[in-house]
């Protein structure tokens, strides 16, 4: 059994984003142990993966008309629209000797508890290669990985009851990968829990099952902890980069 402390919170995009970088860094000089940190974007704000053009990856003008703020990942992969109401988000910080040397295999491992998480509401999720969870095909769950300094940072998605509509009005996908995916829009690639089992799942439900999910994919004995002083004064210090737009433009 692997011990984790248990980080639960809120907040806007760039202190989310700081807050996931410092843990990486403070986990590299054993500052703080392995975290499993759930969390809660407020408001709802759309993040892009560290490699994406901000133009080919967002709606721009529906964004703006509908004030969801833009923030670039540390992580690669492709953009996620972090609905307040309807998605919670994961992060694990971990000693890189304790997950899988193949990416995939770490993908998969770190991202059990998600799928574990979806099948305690009722939901028939599985990993399915990269980087997805899905239920019936569809992808629920995303997930996006960084290692540094002998630590990996793995977070992603638990969309319970995230707005379908308003997601695939703020993200563009290429053509060519909605083909390579066997559908016409974004719209027909995702699903949240709640579509699937046919009644609204509450985020108290969500939260709940990937306490357990994590604890028991994991075999991990989770220890809610409060964020510690130099975590908080790290995070003030980091989070500038993620406000500015020379970082979220950094690909325009």
């Amino acid at each position: 059994m692997i011990k984790l402390r248990l980080i639960i919170d809120e907040g806007d995009g760039a202190y989310n984003m700081a807050l996931d970088e410092a843990m990486l860094i403070l986990r590299s000089v054993n500052a703080i142990p392995d975290t499993l940190r759930l969390y809660i974007f407020k408001p709802s704000t759309i993040t892009i993966g560290y490699f994406q053009s901000v133009n080919e990856s967002v709606n721009e003008d529906f964004i703006k008309s509908r004030r969801i703020p833009i923030v670039r990942r540390p992580t690669g992969g492709g953009a996620v629209y972090h609905d307040t109401y309807g998605e919670i988000t994961y992060s694990i910080i971990i000693s890189e000797d304790k997950v899988p040397r193949d990416y995939v295999e770490s993908f998969k491992f770190l991202a059990k508890g998600v799928i574990r998480a979806a099948r305690i509401l009722g939901a028939q999720a599985e990993f399915k290669p990269l980087n997805d969870g899905v239920i019936a095909g569809k992808k629920f769950s995303g997930q996006a990985q960084l290692r540094r300094l002998g630590v990996v940072l793995q977070h992603g998605t638990f969309m319970y009851a995230t707005d379908i509509d308003t997601l695939a009005q703020s993200l563009l996908a290429p053509k060519l990968k909605l083909m390579h995916k066997g559908v016409r829009a974004i719209k027909e690639r995702v699903i949240t829990i709640s579509n699937y089992v046919g009644r609204k799942i509450s985020r108290d439900e969500a939260l709940e099952a990937l306490i357990r999910g994590f604890s028991e994919a994991l075999n991990a004995e989770l220890i809610e902890d409060s964020l510690t002083e130099i975590e908080l004064q790290l995070v003030s210090s980091l989070k500038w980069k993620y406000l500015s737009k020379a970082w979220t433009y950094l690909r325009p």
